[in-house]
């Protein structure tokens, strides 16, 4: 009985999480979650007492997804290895992009999510800030104290924003690069004038292969 609850319980999480993202918290019911799991709002009901409850417990994921990607960052010294990093922490956004996408509706229906979502973001900022910081120090980036910590805020930015961004832009005809990719490309690129010696040659790469 108790893993059949599990199974239950994550099958609704998953569910509106998908619903969430294609739609939006606002446009997505309890009942129609219930409807689309083939399930009764009681069933749903017994396992989450409210909208309310699924959204806090997708917030939990998406921090404990989130958080490692943005860490990990912070002991990166190369471009390659910050590439990847991005890609990742890209990656972890998108399958949760219902939270930045709608975060201003979430904070005003669920304010008890404010300090989380602030607690996140300051750690963002700060992961971003160790960072450029390091690649100052390993001699990749010619920057100085205040350009890495404007670095670290242009990144945090382009991080939170960029899903919201894309939706108000054309969609590329041919879709070659994974969208992921591409954010990262683009965040990577931000370092752009401050980048010296070799690893100007990775950024050269990176650039014919998203810009050709």
């Amino acid at each position: 009985m108790a893993a059949a609850g599990s199974s239950t319980r994550d099958r609704i999480l998953e569910t509106s999480l998908r619903l969430f993202n294609e739609d939006g918290v606002a446009a997505v019911s309890t009942h129609r979650i219930a409807a689309e799991l083939g399930i009764s709002p009681g069933n749903l009901h017994y396992h989450f007492k409210t909208k309310q409850l699924i959204v806090t417990w997708l917030f939990r994921r998406f921090e404990d997804r989130f958080a490692p990607c943005i860490d990990a960052a912070a002991t990166v010294t190369a471009l390659d290895d910050l590439w990847l990093s991005l890609h990742l922490t890209f990656e972890a956004v998108s399958a949760y992009r219902f939270v930045y996408r709608d975060i201003d509706y979430l904070l005003n229906e669920f304010p008890e999510l404010e300090a989380r979502a602030q607690a996140l973001t300051a750690r963002n900022v700060l992961a971003a800030n160790g960072l450029c910081a390091g690649l100052a120090a390993a001699g990749v980036i010619d920057a100085n104290a205040g350009d890495v910590e404007m670095l670290a805020l242009q990144i945090a930015f382009t991080t939170t924003c960029w899903f919201t961004f894309k939706r108000l832009t054309p969609r590329p005809q041919d879709g070659k690069h994974a969208e992921a990719a591409l954010a990262a490309y683009y965040t990577l690129t931000l370092l752009s004038p401050y980048v010296v010696g070799e690893a100007r040659d990775y950024l050269n790469y990176l650039r014919a292969k998203y810009l050709r």
